[in-house]
């Protein structure tokens, strides 16, 4: 009885079992919570199913609104990130090309700073050059790409 009740509501089999389930774990839990001054057994778990069953509905469609939403927002995010990504790679292109028209000595200060992720002082410890060379020459190396980079645009 408990079961066609809920299966009316929720309209999926698998699903009503489930909730059958949390409603035998409620009444085995918590039997002391009938009154039966205010109706009978029967109509205790009978609400109580139906109950259930509403909530479950209630917390699909959620969820599934929840879903819906969040997949719009992946998508919208996802295709943000591809043309970021492509502008990224073209920039990164141009810099490197821009990069390879420096003098060597200030490409190769700037390479170790900004690909190797090394601080002015451990390029100077690397190369043997002294730390205000060092920052001079990427300082410089800078601006010339900052200008060759303009010049492109």
């Amino acid at each position: 009885m408990l079961l066609a009740t809920i299966v009316r509501v929720v309209r999926d089999r698998d699903l009503a079992e489930e909730v059958l389930h949390e409603c035998f774990t409620y009444i085995w839990t918590s039997a002391q919570s009938f009154n039966p001054a205010r109706g009978s057994g029967t109509g205790w778990l009978v609400t109580l199913a139906r109950s259930r069953a509403i909530d479950c509905v209630r917390s699909t469609a959620s969820q599934r609104k929840r879903d819906t939403v969040q997949g719009i927002r992946e998508i919208n995010v996802t295709s943000r990130s591809v043309a970021d990504e492509v502008e990224t790679r073209i920039e990164s292109a141009r810099a490197a090309t821009a990069l390879r028209l420096l003098p060597p000595e200030q490409g190769r200060m700037i390479a170790l700073v900004y690909y190797e992720g090394l601080t002015h002082q451990q390029v100077a410890d690397r190369t043997g050059v002294p730390l205000g060379t060092v920052k001079t020459r990427v300082r410089d190396g800078l601006k010339k790409l900052r200008d060759e980079m303009e010049r492109v645009r």
